[in-house]
């Protein structure tokens, strides 16, 4: 059986008590996980050493919050008050639980479903996303991965171009692939608003439902977008469920390109969004 399984945070327990529900054997089944494994949670460390134990019956992808601890680690960045993956950052191999993560994923196309952290570009096809993905996947696995994420947070560029390069081009992608909500009509990112989807800014729409989608058709699979909750269409799959929130942790069931069965357990986390 292979599922998909929406953010993490950090929360082991939920994880733990979905696998069993669904009566997970690593011999026989794979999860994909989408992103935000770390992090607002309460067992970040935890969480890791779960996945980290699966290799092989597990594909991780990353997501922001991921790479928000890379950046921690890495002392581009300041943790925030919220953040809860020190444990990681204090562990006596934390050099090694880092650079596992930094192997991980930006996006996959298995079991016919292409699998992403937050959204794809309207301009973007699946052989594209896959592509820059990969660019991203190598600058992140390569020895000087901390030279991008130094320069990886900011807005800009907020739209897609084909002739992009540099850094531009890897902030672009990876701002596609972990932040995306709302485009306008033409493609241009909006990062300010973090409501559901029958809340964008004037002239937005939620990515996945711009006219023109080059990806329109192909079975895609996010997270991210807690405010969204789960929302399960023929070719679309949106998991965050808002497990951190105190929500529920969702596993997808899936094989070529359908979603055969949903199933969720009750997350206790207490943690309020901050």
């Amino acid at each position: 059986m292979n599922y998909l399984i929406g953010d993490l945070q950090g929360c082991c327990d939920a994880l733990e008590r979905l696998l069993a529900k669904i009566d997970f054997s690593p011999s026989r089944d794979h999860i994909y996980l989408l992103g935000d494994l770390v992090n607002r949670g309460p067992a970040s460390l935890a969480t890791l050493r779960l996945l980290i134990g699966l290799e092989g019956s597990a594909t991780c992808l990353l997501g922001n919050h991921d790479l928000h601890l890379l950046a921690i680690a890495h002392g581009s960045k300041k943790a925030h008050r919220s953040d809860t993956a020190q444990d990681i950052l204090e562990a006596p191999d934390s050099g090694a639980l880092l650079n596992w993560l930094r192997q991980q994923r930006m996006a996959c196309y298995e079991q016919g479903w292409l699998m992403v952290h937050a959204g794809v570009l309207p301009q973007w096809t699946r052989e594209q996303t896959l592509a820059l993905a990969g660019e991203l996947e190598a600058v992140l696995r390569g020895p000087n991965w901390g030279d991008f994420i130094q320069q990886m947070y900011g807005n800009e560029p907020a739209s897609w171009r084909d002739d992009l390069g540099g850094t531009a081009r890897l902030r672009c992608v990876v701002n596609a692939l972990t932040r995306l909500r709302f485009v306008d009509a033409v493609g241009q990112m909006d990062f300010k608003t973090k409501d559901g989807a029958d809340d964008a800014p004037p002239g937005h729409l939620p990515w996945f439902d711009v006219a023109g989608r080059r990806t329109a058709g192909v079975p895609i699979a996010f997270g991210h977008w807690s405010t969204l909750g789960l929302l399960h269409r023929p070719d679309l799959l949106a998991l965050d469920t808002g497990c951190v929130w105190g929500g529920r942790l969702t596993a997808a069931r899936v094989e070529n390109g359908q979603c055969l069965e949903l199933i969720s357990v009750k997350c206790e986390q207490a943690q309020k969004p901050g």
